[in-house]
């Protein structure tokens, strides 16, 4: 089977924010306790965070956090985690039924956000809270001095302001599972006034609106059309979350159709884009609201033993989702779509980072375990920079249950200037097929294959328990002047980088 990428560095989509390769950490199971924080393990350094899942994670490249909530958010009193431990409160999360004892708070978290290497994406609770404990979370992580609550932080042992630059205000408040649901103009109201006195308090700060939380949720389109008419001149962003897997009539060997629901993300991504430039459009605005794609993955390997798990524990077996192999040719795809999307996808955090849905994975006595889909996010995060090229692809294409015309090869490339690199990544979905993968830089001149690595050969049922998946080097690949010919393997993710002469 033919499939054909041609790439010109002067047809661009958007230069890469890399805030899109962000992640999430909620107060949920063990993402927080025995995940990212776990003092009696011997890999805790001093502060008690692990240092092995720390290492795992800046594998990862993950650029920004986003942090407290989820669900957790909208009950959540940020001044239970501040100050001296042996005085916090231990309390109820409501939310997921579970007790929290405070022992990681703010401070912890930027802190390790630190060790990371990445940056804060604060959330604020607009559920039980409302818009004096928002002004005063920004004015404790960025006020300098001089009033109650910056010299608390101080005291608290931060001498100088967080400066956290994004806030999103609220989680998914449209949804009927959450504490303190409201109807779109409750939220836009509240979400509105919010953002005008957080704004009062930092100037430079970056807001992100809750969209609806699901696309199949009644309220969406309605939700997103009141939320932007009343908060457009105060934000910055628009949320959007979608998790896939195998719901409602799927069929679980339905993997062609599985593996085509990037294509639900492509038209979910772009109806969103429609509505805000609508509203643009409506109030005569010079300005444009961009997307933080601030919850995205695979989740619905847990569903079942999540019912099983006894309420209020510290740190229980929630939402641990096992990936196998098709799971993470379907976040390939996913990340490919967030990357064509780029021109305005300027935020996504990969929901979550560890032991919740997540692509770390620990044993609370023992290592870290890497999940299948740790592979192609780590790959997109460190060598998916500078700008994303148009895709000019020629497929065969094919049609599943709910999908027409579906590309098997998905295929996007990047070019990076500061060091003359294209990197392409590829994707093959045939179940049995190869693909021989042309691929034409135009006028470019090719130096040389800086790498070329594969991932296939497992079943689409096979995980990473037992730690033997890897990705392998993908040899069968042939470079002329303007050319590189490749083969790819039947249900397979791969990646190609190359350094090129531009001038």
């Amino acid at each position: 089977m033919q499939g054909s990428l041609t790439i010109k560095i002067s047809d661009t989509i958007a230069k890469i924010d890399e805030r899109i390769y962000g992640s999430f950490i909620e107060q949920l199971g063990r993402a927080v306790y025995t995940g990212i924080y776990q003092p009696e393990h011997p890999s805790a350094d001093e502060d008690g965070f692990r240092s092995d899942v720390i290492t795992a994670i800046k594998q990862l490249n993950v650029p920004l956090i986003r942090y407290p909530g989820g669900n957790f958010l909208s009950q959540y009193r940020w001044e239970d985690g501040i100050g001296p431990k042996d005085q916090r409160p231990t309390r109820l999360d409501i939310a997921w039924r579970e007790l929290e004892t405070n022992q990681f708070g703010l401070h912890e978290f930027i802190d390790w956000s630190k060790k990371v290497n990445a940056v804060p994406n604060m959330a604020v609770n607009l559920g039980t809270r409302g818009i004096q404990e928002a002004a005063d979370l920004v004015e404790y992580c960025n006020f300098p001095s001089g009033t109650y609550l910056s010299d608390l932080r101080q005291q608290n042992g931060a001498r100088e302001p967080f400066a956290i630059k994004t806030w999103c205000l609220g989680n998914e408040m449209d949804g009927p599972w959450e504490i303190g649901t409201k109807t779109a103009f409750e939220y836009a109201h509240l979400a509105n006034e919010t953002a005008k006195a957080m704004k009062r308090v930092d100037d430079t700060i970056e807001l992100v609106a809750c969209g609806s939380s699901s696309m199949d949720n009644p309220t969406f389109g309605s939700w997103e059309e009141t939320v932007l008419e009343e908060c457009y001149d105060n934000i910055d962003y628009l949320s959007l979350h979608r998790y896939y897997g195998y719901y409602n009539d799927d069929d679980p060997s339905e993997l062609d159709n599985f593996l085509a629901k990037n294509v639900d993300l492509d038209a979910f991504i772009k109806g969103v884009v429609a509505m805000c430039d609508a509203i643009k459009a409506r109030k005569r605005s010079k300005k444009t609201i961009n997307l933080s794609f601030d919850e995205w993955n695979v989740w619905y390997h847990s569903n079942d033993a999540d019912t099983q798990v006894t309420p209020w524990q510290v740190g229980p077996h929630l939402l641990e989702d096992v990936y196998n192999f098709e799971d993470a040719l379907l976040v390939g795809s996913l990340l490919l779509t967030l990357l064509k999307n780029a021109d305005r996808v300027k935020i996504a955090c990969l929901a979550q980072l560890v032991n919740v849905i997540a692509p770390i994975m620990t044993d609370t006595d023992g290592d870290t375990w890497l999940q299948s889909i740790f592979y192609p996010f780590m790959q997109v995060s460190n060598y998916g920079k500078g700008v994303v090229l148009t895709p000019h692809v020629e497929s065969e294409t094919y049609n599943s249950r709910e999908f027409n015309n579906v590309p098997y090869l998905d295929t996007i490339a990047t070019y990076d200037s500061t060091n003359q690199t294209i990197t392409i990544f590829a994707e093959n979905k045939h179940q049995h097929d190869a693909i021989d993968f042309n691929i034409d830089f135009d006028t470019l001149k090719l130096k040389e294959v800086i790498q070329s690595t594969q991932f296939s050969g497992y079943a689409p049922k096979d995980d990473n328990r037992d730690g033997k998946m890897n990705l392998a080097p993908l040899t069968a690949v042939n470079l002329d002047d303007c050319h590189i010919n490749a083969t790819l393997a039947p249900l397979s993710w791969n990646m190609i980088q190359v350094s090129v002469d531009s001038k």
